[in-house]
């Protein structure tokens, strides 16, 4: 029981931070202008990867744990897709986080608001996948 409420906490808190980030903090952002945007996404990005990284991974590993545990099936799909944020991280939204941190970056340019509106929607991502492994853990957890 103590396994799967870390699952369910982990994940359900990375969603609630993913959702939050793409719903009110993203487009906050991008209202305050191109450059503002781009100036605040770096220290924006620091803080929040070393939070939602850790919390993807113990949502994967609890979640993998309430499956061995004697959980159903539906603990390893929860797990797949909390999982499954990292790569996308890594193979997918890492080239523009990279572009978007570059020192070099014109802070006002056409391309920098372009990179920024692509990294939200690859945000988004997170957000879908995050949240649909939050509604089969805590389905889950009020099963059992």
């Amino acid at each position: 029981m103590v396994i799967e409420m870390v699952a369910i906490l982990s994940c359900v808190t990375f969603a609630g931070v993913a959702i939050y980030i793409n719903v009110a903090e993203h487009p906050a952002r991008l209202e305050c202008g191109t450059e503002l945007a781009a100036t605040v996404f770096g220290p924006s990005y620091t803080r929040a990867a070393a939070m939602q990284a850790s919390l993807a991974i113990v949502a994967t590993i609890a979640g993998v744990a309430a499956g061995l545990s004697g959980g159903s099936w539906g603990w390893y799909v929860g797990a797949a897709l909390a999982f499954s944020v990292v790569p996308f991280t890594f193979l997918v939204i890492m080239p523009t986080n990279k572009q978007l941190l570059d020192p070099e970056l014109d802070r006002t340019s056409a391309e920098t608001l372009a990179l920024l509106e692509k990294w939200g929607r690859l945000h988004g991502v997170r957000s879908l996948a995050s949240g649909i492994a939050s509604i089969i853990y805590v389905y889950l957890g009020v099963a059992t």
